[in-house]
């Protein structure tokens, strides 16, 4: 059954647990979802797990396939390049009707960011942003410690210019990926646990050859999924909140 938290008087946000389900299905439902919905249908967060999959979004380039082997390969319409899904980690599927909540996509990716940023806090560890890279990042060898990072997103000035982004000393943790139809949002992000990290050598994590992928349980942290998935849930409702 969903939990369902109230975004505002009429149109309530809610958080439905699937637990191990399978990717093109889940996908499949994603977009079902945001053809039917109307005015008044309200948002929903989708929390689940997926048995082993690369996905690959729509401006994804073969190269950052490296070695797929046995793990089968879906090319999706989300954005971003290729990752990695597979037990031990939480994805959120945010399904959010964008116009109605009055922000834009650039704010939807943030507001996803800023809550598993606070997902982490609550676990004892710091997740930061880098610029140029959607997702959350951990410092290496020290991922309790505030200090922010010389590579975080930073206003640019008039004349600078966009240049890699820089990942030096850090894991990845928490990838993202949306789409958007008709201003409602789908897929969304996942959030690496205790998991085979493994099948992340096999490819160049979000088109990044070299970038080193994490979990919770590699950071130290020693948690069940279920745990994780309810404190992730809890953050979404309220960073997704609607404008008032």
């Amino acid at each position: 059954m969903p939990s369902t938290t109230s975004t505002n008087a009429n149109v309530p946000l809610e958080v439905l647990s699937l637990g191990l389900v399978d990717y093109l299905s889940t996908w499949q439902s994603m977009q079902d979802f945001t053809a039917q919905r109307h005015a008044h249908t309200a948002d929903q967060v989708w929390l689940c797990e997926h048995p082993p999959v690369f996905t690959q979004g729509v401006a994804g380039r073969e190269e950052h396939l490296l070695l797929p082997g046995d793990i089968p390969v879906v090319r999706t319409n989300r954005g971003g390049q290729v990752t990695y899904h597979g037990p031990g980690q939480v994805v959120a599927y945010t399904l959010i009707d964008l116009k109605r909540a009055g922000f834009f996509v650039k704010e939807l990716v943030f507001r996803i960011e800023e809550a598993v940023i606070k997902t982490l806090l609550h676990f004892g560890l710091t997740g930061h942003r880098v610029a140029g890279a959607a997702g959350v990042y951990l410092r290496l060898e020290d991922p309790a410690g505030h200090e922010r990072l010389p590579q975080r997103p930073q206003q640019a000035s008039a004349y600078g210019t966009a240049t890699a982004p820089d990942f030096a000393g850090l894991g990845k943790v928490a990838a993202l990926g949306i789409k958007v139809s008709r201003h409602c949002s789908y897929h969304g992000v996942a959030l690496n646990v205790a998991m085979d990290l493994s099948p992340y050598q096999r490819i160049n994590p979000c088109g990044h050859a070299g970038l080193q992928t994490v979990d919770l349980s590699t950071m130290g942290v020693n948690v069940s999924l279920n745990e994780v998935a309810h404190v992730l849930g809890q953050k979404l409702t309220l960073q997704l909140a609607p404008r008032t």
